[in-house]
């Protein structure tokens, strides 16, 4: 059975941001093009971020696959912890404020920014 890595950025159960790799099963299609089963969306969302941006701690409002159409973006985490990601790269975000929490920005969320002289191109599709 052949397998696609999805990279989740999710709230772990402290309440703060982790990575994560979750196996899905490519079941669909023909040998020469395997598919996941088909999954709902809610629409999507293109992003322009201009060099130099960058967030402050936040938490996604809705669980979201992100696309690195161009530029690059890092995602830093409590801890110090980054990943940066370049155009063709995704991960799924899930970083969701734990259910009764207030936000903290010292224990919660996750910081973006863009990385180097071009800006940040970034679709976003809901789950």
């Amino acid at each position: 059975m052949s397998l696609f890595t999805k990279l989740v950025l999710e709230t772990g159960a402290d309440g703060r941001a982790q990575f994560r790799e979750e196996a899905v099963a490519l079941t669909e299609g023909k040998p020469q093009a395997m598919l996941s089963p088909l999954a709902p969306s809610a629409g999507y969302q293109l992003r322009l971020s201009p060099p130099g941006f960058r967030s402050d701690f936040h938490c996604t409002e809705h669980p979201q696959w992100v696309f690195i159409l161009g530029g690059q973006m890092e995602i830093g985490l409590q801890g110090g912890v980054s990943r940066v990601f370049g155009p063709g790269q995704h991960f799924y975000s899930a970083d969701l404020l734990p259910a009764g929490a207030r936000f903290d920005p010292a224990v919660h969320g996750h910081w973006s920014r863009q990385l180097g002289p071009d800006p940040l191109v970034t679709l976003f599709v809901r789950g």
